[in-house]
């Protein structure tokens, strides 16, 4: 055994620390972000590879949102993730029962006040429109409770569908709903940059 170094033993077998570990998964709609439910209700875990250990959501989706959540046991490396001070950016994608126009998207980037919190985006665009409804692509950099769905519902609009597309420089791509799998080297970097403008 070399100096300095200890060895933590259990009934005669030595117990070594979990390697670190890095998923990301596409979360679908009516899924739970958490480890149980008292209803019954399907949870992120019955989504993750078997043998994988403990793994913790990086944040949450709501039951209603769907898209890009990760999953580590890396707890420094999540909390560096969720740190506003570090502005990494998620990006969503919301479908809206209302057309948008420019009033709108500049109410949405000013903020609005709900419930004590002022919520605000940090960008904001249309993506393309039907009959009557739009896609925005929004950015926050903090992310409160049900953030979207508060500010457009305090001004009047109901979300139909809210997607997160991308964590800092990660995008969801082409991983299929209810799909999960382990993020490269790379990806995990992605996950701490901030490049879209």
């Amino acid at each position: 055994m070399l100096l300095g170094q200890d060895k933590i033993e259990v009934d005669g077998r030595e117990i070594r620390a979990a390697e670190k570990t890095y998923w990301m998964l596409n979360k679908p709609r009516g899924v739970v972000t958490t480890a149980s439910d008292e209803k019954g209700r399907e949870t992120v875990y019955d989504y993750i590879g078997e043998g994988e250990g403990w793994l913790a959501p990086v944040g949450r989706l709501d039951k209603a949102s769907e898209g890009l959540l990760l999953l580590t046991n890396d707890s420094e490396w999540a909390a560096r993730v969720l740190d506003p001070a570090r502005h990494v950016a998620k990006t969503y994608h919301a479908q809206m029962a209302a057309l948008a126009d420019e009033a709108l998207l500049e109410a949405l980037r000013r903020g609005v006040r709900d419930g004590g919190d002022f919520l605000r985006v940090e960008l904001v665009r249309e993506l393309r429109r039907g009959e009557r409804n739009s896609w925005l692509e929004i950015v926050l950099h903090e992310g409160k409770n049900r953030h979207i769905r508060r500010m457009l519902e305090s001004l009047g609009i109901e979300v139909l569908r809210l997607v997160r597309v991308a964590i800092g420089a990660l995008e969801l791509g082409d991983l299929g709903k209810g799909e999960s799998r382990k993020l490269s080297a790379a990806e995990k970097a992605a996950v701490e940059s901030w490049n879209r403008t």
